[in-house]
């Protein structure tokens, strides 16, 4: 039998609490992840948090940004450090279907490592609390047999998360009344079928459900069922949102059975990846450069995330939709990864992949590049529409300097972020709700149409932008939703503790 940690008090002083956190070793996980835990101790001086590092061989980019906080929290007098796991060896591809089967399972793997790390750190501290994410679940374990409170620490909307714990009910109507189509995704028997999912207000077509979850042969589904099953496990779930921004979503979790939802966001990396990626400093002067010379919000800026990339055909036809479109464009493009588990690179030659001329005619107008450091472009003055893939990070930087999105989702989640900012919100405007990776394409006057209601119509949507812009800062002031959220949070925190040592 595991034996339980106990916690205690050091004379009189101040009670110091330690908080765990273990992220999904994913750029979209860990930096939301990593910026929660500096919030969270800067809002608390009692607290101080160790972040458990991942490190997944196959992805340098991920690994270059895990070494540069270590780097970082050594130079200063953050109450954040970090601590890099021992390496596993990864699962066999006989043990997986999908790149979420083969993540799930490497991070199991890792379960002996943070018991020793937790433990360790419970030897010298009082450990309040586990934070998981939504992909390292399995890590609930570690917590109940150390007798720890966790929780989960969730980086996309609270629309999604509402989604996670309908599904297992939501699978048995998947199963009655959706078929397997050629497509290898599974399609409605009725094409009038609509699915209901209590934090959104519309019901969903199914067209928008993540890839993972229509691919119901595949083990990816099973994953997301074991993922969303376990979250009713945890002490309270933290969402990176916050009310004004999610008001009928964040209500409708305030139902009982369910753990307590803290939405604290917007929670942002406002400094961006300028200090850590090798392209970071040279690449975004140049581009900061070249927006300085264009007029206020006269810019589109097109960008997909941290693993979004597209084919050859589907570049094509935007670089022909933004010519025909006569817009000022920043538009940056990746190389397709070159295997499952790799990230987009760099193209060393992108002219090749554009049709002939593009660049030289567009040169006046427009820029073509590789990586950017997304979250000081959407400061930038001059930018006045955003093509996003609509991953949630992305969604909250652009609310957060006002810029209004034309949606272009891609995989994970990103069509029901695209459905909810679109259909719910009014905070964006419609290219597709509905494109996912291996999709029809989007054609030139697709792109076309959708460039027009974002730069010059859609008066509503960008009024709406601009509100929401301001009660996003507000929320994190002195009495504003996420601030009095996190109050609560951190009072269930140290109750709970201070409970525990009342026992001990």
């Amino acid at each position: 039998m595991v034996k339980k940690l106990r916690y205690r008090r050091v004379g009189m002083a101040m009670d110091k609490y330690e908080v765990v956190f273990i992220s999904t070793p994913l750029i979209g996980n860990l930096v939301p992840t990593v910026e929660f835990a500096h919030h969270l101790t800067r809002h608390d001086p009692r607290f101080s948090a160790t972040i458990l590092i991942i490190t997944v061989h196959e992805r340098p980019i991920v690994n270059l940004y895990t070494q540069s906080l270590a780097t970082a929290a050594s130079h200063s007098q953050s109450h954040v450090n970090f601590i890099h796991l021992p390496t596993v060896q990864p699962p066999t591809p006989d043990q997986y279907q999908s790149s979420l089967g083969y993540t799930s399972l490497f991070i199991d793997k890792h379960k002996p490592h943070v018991k020793h790390a937790i433990s360790t750190l419970a030897s010298t501290t009082s450990v309040a609390a586990f934070f998981v994410d939504m992909f390292t679940t399995s890590m609930i374990d570690v917590a109940q047999d150390l007798g720890i409170p966790c929780y989960l620490f969730f980086a996309s909307p609270a629309s999604f998360l509402g989604f996670m714990l309908h599904l297992p009910a939501l699978a048995t109507q998947l199963a009655a009344d959706f078929v397997d189509s050629h497509s290898g995704l599974i399609a409605p028997k009725d094409s009038a079928i609509e699915l209901i999912v209590p934090t959104f207000s519309k019901p969903l077509p199914p067209s928008v459900l993540p890839s993972s979850v229509l691919k119901r042969n595949k083990d990816g589904y099973f994953w997301y069922l074991e993922h969303a099953r376990r979250y009713t496990e945890t002490m309270g779930i933290v969402v990176n949102t916050f009310l004004e921004l999610e008001p009928h979503a964040i209500e409708s979790l305030s139902i009982s059975g369910l753990p307590p939802v803290y939405p604290v966001g917007p929670i942002l990396d406002h400094a961006g990846a300028s200090q850590w990626h090798p392209d970071g400093a040279q690449l975004h002067d140049s581009i900061m450069e070249w927006l300085d010379q264009q007029p206020p919000s006269s810019v589109v800026f097109l960008c997909f995330g941290s693993m979004g990339s597209l084919e050859g055909p589907q570049l094509r036809e935007i670089a022909i939709g933004l010519e025909r479109s006569g817009y000022r464009f920043l538009w940056s493009i990746r190389e397709p990864p070159k295997g499952k588990l790799d990230l987009p690179g760099e193209y060393t030659n992108v002219e090749a992949v554009l049709p002939a001329g593009f660049l030289d005619r567009t040169a006046g107008l427009g820029l073509a590049c590789g990586w950017v450091q997304q979250v000081r472009v959407l400061s930038h003055q001059a930018i006045g529409g955003f093509v996003s893939h609509c991953g949630w990070n992305s969604i909250l930087e652009s609310v957060w300097y006002g810029v209004p999105i034309a949606t272009w989702p891609v995989y994970a989640e990103q069509q029901m972020n695209a459905f909810e900012l679109v259909k719910e919100l009014g905070l964006g405007v419609e290219i597709r709700l509905d494109y996912r990776e291996g999709g029809n394409l989007v054609v030139a006057e697709e792109l076309e149409r959708g460039l027009r209601r974002l730069m010059d119509g859609e008066d509503e949507v960008k009024a709406k932008v601009r509100e929401m812009k301001s009660k996003s800062r507000m929320v994190l002031m002195e009495n504003g939703s996420s601030c009095k959220s996190l109050a609560s949070l951190i009072q269930e925190i140290s109750g709970r503790i201070q409970g525990l040592k009342k026992d001990c």
